[in-house]
């Protein structure tokens, strides 16, 4: 026994190797899906949903800021924990492509799966529809070994000023 906390465990602290090739994993399958020619937007908006049903904080600080970088709008990112409530703001393969991911991610109704993976494959070419489903399965991977991990979310400049804390 130890008096370690465990809750102050970083599972992927504790296996470097195993996290080394969970991050080659992550980069291999945002490669593939840029190849595939998935934007960064549409990679990142996967990479957020997933995060959003796992409630992995940490993820989706790092995932929002990738976003954003990628040109995602404030617009698009507040409306994404209900797009389909906001068809609008996203394009058809978007759409396919957050419904396959929110699939992938909650796979205990096969029949809904299946029914997500032929939506998808209807706006998705072969490279596409494998792409979406290697981001999901990846995010999903990341959000576990950071939930835990019990990885903090730490308050940038413009939080810290909201919160009343000084720099």
């Amino acid at each position: 026994m130890t008096d370690r906390d465990p809750l102050q465990f970083f599972l992927d602290k504790s296996n470097p190797d195993a996290w080394k090739a969970v991050i080659r994993l992550s980069r291999a399958v945002s490669d593939d899906a840029r190849a595939a020619g998935l934007s960064d937007q549409l990679i990142e908006l996967v990479n957020l949903r997933v995060s959003q049903m796992n409630g992995c904080a940490y993820c989706l600080d790092l995932h929002t800021r990738y976003a954003v970088d990628a040109g995602v709008s404030a617009q698009r990112l507040g409306a994404l924990a209900a797009w389909w409530e906001a068809e609008n703001l996203y394009t058809a393969q978007e759409r396919a492509a957050l419904h396959l991911a929110q699939e992938v991610t909650n796979v205990d109704d096969i029949d809904s799966v299946q029914a997500a993976q032929l939506i998808a494959f209807g706006q998705l070419n072969e490279e596409q529809y494998a792409a979406v489903q290697w981001v999901a399965m990846t995010m999903n991977l990341t959000n576990r070994i950071s939930i835990l991990s019990h990885h903090p979310v730490r308050p940038n400049k413009a939080s810290k000023q909201a919160l009343g804390e000084s720099s």
